[in-house]
């Protein structure tokens, strides 16, 4: 690991981040994460909603079997995972969701609608 010492260290998540809005800026906006400690990656995580996550994974082409699942928070949140090398970055990608309760009626967003 090869800490960033300057903001110029961080070009290059910056540029793959660039990149990824113009080819896919009609997207949902994930939160976006730049770090001098991971000078080489981008994490985009997406909130409130997995349905979010399949747009974002088949654009960064992360294969289906390369999809990790998993729970936190008690079991009360689901978790989607997935990494990719877009323009010489590792992106990595994740997904929070409440879990569905059965027989909840979903509404708009991915939401119980009761």
């Amino acid at each position: 690991m090869n800490d960033a010492d300057t903001m110029k260290e961080l070009a290059a998540p910056v540029r793959a981040l660039l990149a990824l809005m113009a080819e896919f800026g009609h997207l949902p906006a994930p939160h976006v994460g730049i770090s001098p400690i991971f000078p080489t990656r981008l994490d985009l995580s997406l909130h409130d909603d997995l349905g979010t996550f399949e747009p974002w994974r088949y654009a960064l082409g992360i294969a289906h079997d390369d999809v990790r699942f998993a729970t936190q928070g008690g079991g009360l949140t689901w978790v989607l995972q997935g990494a990719a090398n877009y323009a010489g970055v590792d992106v990595r990608l994740v997904a929070y969701g409440d879990v569905l309760q059965p027989g909840a009626a979903i509404g708009p967003g991915g939401r119980d609608a009761s």
